[in-house]
């Protein structure tokens, strides 16, 4: 598989294309046109070891020549915005529930040829977003820099022998982050998010002006030494301690959080049909058991059973009131922002 990076003028995203010669979104036709399409445009913020093997099948099997834009939830669905009716990408493939729902109307509708497998609580019930996989929000520490420091949830993160050593990402540029406010939030706030604010404005002081532009940055940080504790997801942390690092993942006492992300169709996109094959195939049992086996991801299938993840029984769990959320997410990035820079 061959990759090249190409820049962007837009911002920092990588261009990582994942066919052998891969052609570039001005290069490819509708799939209605003459012949077909074989060509594929992603927006993705999934890191790229979670994104190869998945992208890597999908074009063993369908043939189709596979480009992925890599960055943050945020920054993809600003791009998104900006192209319009004339989208570069074709599918968004990635972002949680809450980043992804507000912008529904930049999303076709379509339903996976798998809908019915999905578990009740993760079907498309929106008719544009399908449910991709599982992700709990959790705490990833590094043991070597610790020492006798406790941290068992989020409480324990307003030490002040923790002040600038916390990483966490700008919540308005990274899905994870939002989705650890609004664990917060309601964790904290012990059912009413409301009440979860008191808790977020002492976080953000022990924070000491530092918010990280991407959720790669929390994971990388803390597992490189640069952080001791970081507010990332499951998936990252677990990878990390997995693979030996000096890791060690913790779900917050106080309540975590498992929220499904998603995977939709841009609208307007110029390969369609490529499109509505890609979410068919990441929805499959095929490719929901590698995401569940190997990639540290908890699947949204009702026949597809993970390995190496901590039980949900023995985490205790919470929820939010996600039409709440959807409702009131600006209003939520802009009371972050307000107290962040009054910290």
């Amino acid at each position: 598989m061959k990759k090249k990076l190409l820049a962007t003028i837009l911002s920092v995203m990588t261009l990582v294309s994942f066919a052998g010669c891969g052609g570039g979104s001005s290069e490819a036709k509708n799939s209605d046109g003459e012949g077909g399409s074989k060509s594929l445009i992603i927006y993705c913020p999934h890191p790229v070891e979670f994104i190869d093997p998945i992208v890597n099948e999908f074009e063993s099997q369908t043939g189709i020549q596979t480009e992925v834009v890599t960055a943050g939830s945020g920054e993809l669905l600003k791009r998104i915005e900006s192209e319009g009716d004339n989208p570069l990408g074709d599918v968004m493939w990635g972002g949680s529930l809450s980043t992804l729902q507000p912008k529904a109307d930049l999303f076709e509708e379509y339903k996976s040829a798998n809908e019915d497998a999905v578990i009740d609580d993760y079907k498309n019930k929106d008719g544009h977003i399908t449910r991709f996989s599982v992700i709990p929000s959790v705490i990833m520490v590094n043991t070597n820099l610790i020492g006798d420091i406790k941290v068992e949830g989020f409480e324990d993160l307003l030490n002040p022998e923790l002040k600038g050593k916390i990483a966490n990402a700008d919540p308005s540029k990274s899905s994870s982050a939002f989705e650890h406010l609004i664990n917060q939030l309601y964790a904290m706030g012990n059912g009413n998010p409301e009440d979860g604010w008191n808790y977020v404005t002492e976080l953000t002081k022990n924070l000491d002006g530092k918010l990280l532009s991407g959720s790669s940055a929390v994971y990388k940080g803390v597992a490189d030494g640069e952080y001791t504790v970081g507010l990332t997801f499951e998936e990252a942390a677990v990878k990390y301690a997995k693979d030996g690092a000096t890791v060690k993942v913790i779900y917050p006492s106080e309540g975590t959080i498992a929220k499904a992300d998603g995977v939709a169709i841009i609208k307007n996109a110029q390969n369609m049909d490529n499109a509505k094959k890609f979410i068919d195939f990441v929805t499959s049992k095929e490719a929901q058991t590698v995401v569940a086996t190997q990639l540290n991801r908890r699947s949204v299938r009702n026949d597809v059973k993970g390995e190496g993840l901590e039980p949900l029984e023995n985490i205790k769990m919470i929820s939010d009131d996600e039409t709440w959320v959807n409702e009131n997410k600006q209003a939520m990035l802009d009371k972050y922002k307000d107290i962040f820079t009054s910290n």
